[in-house]
């Protein structure tokens, strides 16, 4: 796939974005990542999914060499389509781990957003540049920094396109983690170890759940609760958590830590 290569193993997915020198977001990659996120979908052995990139810098963004070429038709299309996977890779039933360095900008910030956790590298920065092209954040950017940070903060950082460390992401509630300059993928790599050891059934849950929240508030949450409680309880990994919990309650010990299937 143009810009963009993924290896799996050990319910391990990781997608690494290589288009230099910039790691734009072309066509061609939007292509490769729309049949990413169909096989990650598609494919049951995959526990979680790891997205990073080469290069000195994550990604400035959206390719924006033809934007000028296309009528208005057109760019409502292919914005349209855009979304539209970038709220399938979003709604993915696995956690999506993304590990951030150097520029995360315009389009690969919003890229970012759509995952779970975000580990950044401590001199990594982030940033709306749209508004100094004149336009808005195009793939639901704005939206998702207010979500995590605020409406004030989203509102400043898309107003100004200024450049905003990891240091102050991460106190904003933006971002999961930062990581010290060198150790970027040890950290990465060891969330997505531990997440792919986890119950992955109960993992989408959580993300549904969060899914709503956001579209719908707690009440939205809630009503998911009885129908999704009922599945997950007859799940093999569920039935073995809680027949693990009712051995120690009896035997008066601590709970092990369980190694879970994802079944």
């Amino acid at each position: 796939m143009a810009g963009l290569e993924i290896k799996i193993a050990d319910g391990i997915a990781t997608l690494t974005i290589n288009n230099p020198p910039q790691n734009r977001l072309s066509n061609e990659l939007m292509a490769g990542f729309m049949d990413v996120v169909r096989r990650v979908n598609e494919d049951r052995d995959i526990r979680v999914l790891l997205v990073r990139a080469d290069g000195p810098n994550f990604s400035f963004g959206g390719d924006i060499s033809r934007w000028l070429e296309l009528g208005p038709g057109e760019m409502h299309d292919q914005l349209a389509a855009a979304i539209q996977l970038f709220n399938a890779f979003e709604q993915l039933p696995v956690p999506v781990v993304a590990a951030v360095q150097g520029r995360c900008l315009g389009g690969g910030f919003e890229l970012v957003l759509r995952a779970d956790v975000i580990i950044a590298s401590e001199k990594a920065v982030f940033g709306h540049p749209e508004q100094s092209l004149g336009v808005v954040t195009l793939l639901g950017g704005v939206q998702r920094v207010a979500e995590r940070a605020g409406r004030t903060r989203a509102m400043r950082w898309a107003l100004t396109s200024e450049h905003v460390s990891a240091a102050e992401m991460h106190a904003a509630g933006v971002i999961t983690e930062i990581a010290l300059d060198g150790y970027l993928d040890d950290v990465a790599n060891t969330w997505v170890a531990r997440l792919a050891k986890g119950p992955t059934r109960a993992h989408a849950g959580h993300k549904k759940m969060l899914g709503a929240w956001a579209t719908g508030g707690i009440e939205a949450a809630d009503e998911l609760l009885p129908a999704m409680a009922e599945e997950l309880i007859q799940t093999t990994d569920a039935r073995r958590g809680i027949a693990s919990a009712q051995d120690a309650l009896r035997r008066g010990v601590e709970r092990p830590v369980l190694k879970f299937d994802g079944k």
